[in-house]
């Protein structure tokens, strides 16, 4: 082992007591903190909130202390839709209903990879990387639409948020403490060679539990209920008894089955131009296969832009946390200039960033405009779910070199995609290991 000696200790402080450069530094990190002092100012004129394609989306909405990102800008994309149609102001269609379904099948989805895995020993990968997260918040585009299609849509007033839905710490806590527990119970019935009849029942018992739970938290979900309200121009209107699967057709009518997720992932393990699906990745048993067109970021970019001009918003899928300025709503790559505070230099490439644990996707969003000049864009307008107190009214700036290095996932109509892309999509896909970068689930 190569050790650190005294007199080498001693030489790094006199180099640095003896640097005006790094003492200057210290000075102001001490003060103000790392990212006050590495801010750079210049990224605030570069980035102005203005955009020459800028969809009329109303008010953001607000997740608060929960990782539910991906349904909410799911929903934002919906929403956008019934506003334009209905003429509606500051609507917003029920996070805390697509919340419920998903920890209830997020609950079954874990039994059945409890079941399949039964037979491997408990310190095994595959079994430690179950249960070191039964369930969580956060998801991916093709889970949030096995939901719609399962269960389908209703109104913000017909299942209104609670304590447990804002604030999520606590349910996740108990839920996982609970799934773990049947895990315990699900094992035990395999290692003692249960018929698959028991095992059935004990499963159904069990998710029994999850419901209840569920429930409690969050409160049960409608099964009918009425629609109400006024437009823009003050007109009422009612309608009632309509179900989750009736609204969605006749005030949503998006055929999800035409919105293909493509990702940007330039590491070596993932050609461009083929599909990829990640192993126990879901939430619904049967639902929809998570399944990813991996393209190069330029080809992405074309993508996203086409869905903006012809007047749709685009989810998309970042690494939101990386050279970001939240309060000011600011992406940009040349943000923080964290590199010349400390004089070092902690450059990678993208692909770098995926292979050795720097980056992956964490927090999803909403593409709801873009700046070009002479064709090209320059930034990116993104509709966040934190709220209205941060960035502009709560829509961020994401320049387009933030975008080439941290923007990870869109979700596109099908009909956008080359014919050579959408053949390259529907090709079996190449079924990645569950820990992959590529398995990360935006909250």
């Amino acid at each position: 082992m190569s050790t650190i000696s005294n007199e080498q200790t001693q030489a790094y402080r006199a180099a640095f007591l003896q640097d005006p450069i790094r003492l200057a530094s210290q000075r102001s990190v001490w003060k103000n903190g790392i990212q006050n002092s590495a801010q750079n100012q210049e990224t605030f004129v570069t980035n102005t909130p203005q955009f020459s394609i800028d969809l009329n989306t109303g008010k953001v909405a607000n997740q608060k202390q929960s990782g539910r990102c991906w349904m909410f800008a799911a929903l934002n994309t919906m929403r956008h839709k019934m506003s334009s149609d209905l003429n509606l102001a500051n609507f917003e269609l029920s996070q805390n209903y697509t919340f419920f379904w998903d920890k209830y099948e997020k609950a079954n989805y874990f039994y059945e990879n409890i079941l399949a895995t039964a037979q491997q020993e408990r310190t095994s990968r595959e079994v430690s990387f179950l249960l070191k997260t039964p369930q969580q918040d956060g998801g991916q585009w093709d889970m949030i639409v096995s939901i719609f299609q399962k269960y389908g849509v209703v109104p913000k007033a017909a299942m209104p948020e609670t304590a447990s839905s804002e604030n999520s710490t606590e349910l996740n806590v108990y839920l996982n403490k609970l799934l773990r527990k049947h895990a315990i119970i699900l094992r035990q019935l395999v290692a003692e060679n249960a018929s698959d009849e028991t095992i059935e029942s004990k499963r159904t018992e069990l998710l029994q539990e999850v419901y209840d739970l569920l429930a409690t938290a969050l409160g049960l979900p409608p099964e009918t209920f009425n629609f109400e309200y006024r437009d823009e121009e003050n007109n009422f209107i009612q309608e009632l008894d309509l179900t989750p699967h009736t609204f969605y057709d006749k005030y949503i009518g998006i055929d999800l089955d035409n919105y293909v997720s493509v990702i940007n992932a330039p590491t070596d393990d993932k050609p461009f131009m083929h599909s990829y699906s990640v192993d126990m990745l879901g939430n619904v048993a049967g639902g929809k296969q998570v399944k990813y067109l991996n393209l190069d970021i330029a080809d992405l970019k074309e993508l996203a832009l086409k869905q903006l001009q012809s007047g749709e918003s685009v989810w998309f899928g970042s690494d939101v946390g990386q050279s970001s300025l939240r309060d000011k709503g600011i992406m940009a790559t040349d943000a923080l200039a964290v590199d010349d505070l400390f004089g070092v230099d902690i450059n990678m490439t993208k692909g770098e960033r995926l292979d050795y644990g720097e980056s992956l996707m964490t927090h999803a969003m909403v593409l709801t405009g873009v700046d070009l000049i002479n064709d090209v864009p320059t930034k990116w307008k993104v509709e966040n779910s934190w709220g209205e107190k941060v960035g502009t009214d709560g829509f961020f700036v994401m320049s387009d070199a933030w975008m080439d290095e941290y923007t990870y996932q869109v979700v596109v109509r099908k009909d956008l995609l080359s014919a050579e892309q959408q053949a390259a999509f529907d090709e079996e896909p190449t079924v990645l290991a569950p820990w992959d970068p590529m398995g990360a689930l935006a909250n």
